[in-house]
């Protein structure tokens, strides 16, 4: 018996468990895995690492480097290497469709979500749209201080006493223009990349300010192997007389994550209607419908057995044009025109021509690397069929056209995750949820202009427009197939777990000050879905909940988690409680290993406690913790 209370006793939660994942630590454990005997009491030996790697030239440590560097490029770094303490607060009061829906709109500053993010979503998004701040001198809204960021946005967002920050996307040109611009983008672009799928997807609006620092940090982190195009969209038809050179075009740099996968991460596109029209069949062929393709290439690369005169059924001769090839070696050719896969034309003496099979299921159309205006829409375009949505109200000056995100899903989603963190006005979440892909968008509670039309129309933030934006096209999507059309909200703050963080000079007070662990007038929910994220869990999985003995238990995930989150359980219930969660627990048979949660102060004293652990070790439930 003593050994079972001794496997039994519930544990407390620690620091890391009020962060969000430790990168750090993680690779650390995974170069222990590969290299344990470059490990030691005192860190990392690095001769010893240089041996195993078995050329010292792989960490050579030069003077000159091929690469992007600039002031604050190792603190860029460290940034997002370093754990999040915050957590993300349930608003169902403004979400959309709160119990079903698996879409989220997450408002606060996109670095400390993607952090908090790290654990739940870790591999799981297959596309990234994202439209940054393309550096113009006018729009910089994520300030330098990357020391504290969490407080940093506490403070703008008046969680915590304001000290005078300024926090505005209307700030004055600065000379260290294109550092700070870097140090704000490289954290955010490394943490993406860790929510990627292997075969996921990224694609970054820029324009000329950037779009060459842009691409050289991206093959830093995203590797240069993964570039896939920088696409140039049409974002105006007309012209601008009023500067030198009227611009026409943004870019659009598109990486994948994983080389081995570079074929799955783009799509073909569906095919148009001026595309099959192309196809017919003139001569019945019983394969259906075709177009025809020339039958000879560039020489440049070709083989010996590419060149040949070739003989049609008809006994005319074809000879090759100079600088041509034929397609296929004359035994394939041969094989090909017996087949009835080389169109000489109807009277059979034309030039010889491969056809080319419509098939439905398989044949698209390749992305080219440009999107024109005529498929992908322009910004004027966009802004004014927002202002339409909104009542003829132009309550977002910038938005991106809806068509253009949706031509990146056609080719980049499939059905998967579609992720935004510089969501604005919510572009990316409306084409998101028009084609039925599931998104996660992520936005600054940026404060509106006060002279502005959309705080004359009410709304006080960006993230309140973007929010609005989509309850109203949620109105207006017609679905009859049981299409996601809600969104649950979120908003950044600290987490609900006091962190000890004592007073040297008073300890006995900070021992009474932190008697509970629990920040008070946070509600059971609030600390359900901070459990949901640092234990790595979908924010979407269903919470369902049962009485026993006057207290809520609650069910996360199908079984995955277990809570019950009252502030006192007597002597008297644990046993009550504790076969509650047995039964549940049997009833949902999850798969993987169950947590249980309780409050610690909870308890009235470590006999109710260490029982209430006890039991459920007993019943096969062994991870058991207090918060």
């Amino acid at each position: 018996m003593a050994r079972i209370m001794n496997e039994s006793k519930m544990k407390n939660i620690e620091l890391e468990d009020g962060q969000s994942a430790d990168i750090v630590s993680d690779n650390i454990s995974k170069m222990k895995e590969l290299f344990p005997d470059a490990f030691s009491e005192g860190g990392v030996n690095f001769d010893t690492l240089r041996q195993l790697l078995g050329d010292a030239s792989v960490l050579d440590e030069g003077e000159e480097k091929y690469g992007l560097n600039w002031h604050g490029k190792k603190k860029a770094r460290q940034i997002a290497l370093t754990p999040s303490t915050g957590t993300l607060l349930p608003c169902p009061e403004e979400s959309v469709d709160w119990d079903t829906t698996k879409n989220l709109f997450i408002e606060g500053d996109n670095l400390e979500v993607l952090k908090l993010l790290q654990k739940s979503f870790a591999n799981k998004v297959k596309m990234i749209f994202i439209d940054p701040p393309y550096n113009t001198g006018e729009e910089f809204i994520y300030p330098d201080k990357f020391s504290d960021n969490l407080k940093t946005y506490l403070r703008y967002s008046g969680q915590v006493d304001d000290d005078g920050l300024k926090f505005s996307s209307q700030t004055e040109v600065i000379g260290r223009k294109h550092t700070n611009w870097l140090s704000m983008m490289y954290p955010r672009l490394k943490l993406a990349k860790n929510l990627m799928t292997q075969d996921g997807v990224i694609f970054i609006c820029i324009d000329d300010n950037e779009v060459a620092n842009l691409r050289a940090i991206s093959d830093e982190i995203f590797g240069e192997e993964n570039f896939i195009a920088g696409f140039i969209w049409e974002k105006r038809t007309n012209r601008e007389n009023r500067k030198i050179v009227s611009s026409r075009h943004d870019y659009i740099l598109c990486y994948c994550k994983n080389l081995n996968k570079k074929e799955d991460a783009i799509k073909q596109l569906p095919m148009s209607e001026e595309a099959l029209n192309r196809y017919k069949n003139p001569d019945n062929d019983p394969r259906g419908e075709w177009k025809s393709d020339p039958a000879t290439a560039q020489a440049g690369h070709a083989t010996p057995s590419q060149f040949y005169v070739l003989t049609a059924p008809n006994g005319k001769q074809h000879e090759l044009q100079s600088g041509r090839c034929w397609l296929y070696t004359k035994d394939v050719m041969e094989e090909a025109i017996q087949d009835g896969r080389i169109w000489f034309g109807k009277d059979g003496n034309g030039v010889p021509r491969v056809k080319t099979y419509l098939n439905a299921k398989e044949r698209g159309l390749t992305p080219e690397s440009i999107w024109f205006a005529a498929e992908a829409s322009t910004n004027e375009s966009a802004k004014t069929k927002l202002k339409a949505l909104f009542s003829g109200k132009a309550v977002f000056e910038t938005p991106k056209p809806v068509e253009l995100i949706d031509l990146a899903i056609k080719i980049g989603a499939d059905d998967g995750v579609v992720l935004d963190f510089f969501a604005g006005s919510c572009a990316t979440a409306e084409a998101a949820l028009k084609s039925g892909n599931r998104f996660i968008v992520v936005q600054l509670p940026e404060a509106c202009d006060k002279g502005s039309e959309a705080y004359k129309s009410g709304y006080t933030t960006i993230a309140d427009i973007g929010k609005d934006r989509l309850r109203k096209v949620a109105g207006a999507v017609v679905s009859d197939d049981g299409c996601d059309l809600g969104f649950k909200v979120f908003k950044l703050s600290y987490s609900n777990i006091n962190l000890w963080n004592p007073d040297r000079t008073d300890l006995e007070e900070s021992l009474l000050s932190h008697e509970e662990h629990l920040v008070e007038n946070r509600t059971e929910q609030d600390v359900l879905y901070e459990l949901l994220l640092k234990r790595g869990v979908d924010l979407a999985v269903p919470i369902e909940s049962r009485e026993v003995s006057g207290k809520n238990i609650y069910s996360i995930g199908y079984g995955v988690l277990f809570a019950c989150l009252d502030e006192s359980i007597t002597k008297d219930q644990v046993e009550d409680i504790a076969q509650a969660i047995i039964t549940w627990h049997g009833e949902l048979a999850p798969s993987s290993d169950t947590h249980v949660f309780f409050r610690d102060s909870a308890f009235r004293d470590d006999v109710s406690k260490t029982n209430m652990a006890a039991i459920l070790v007993q019943n096969g439930i062994t991870h058991v913790r207090s918060l």
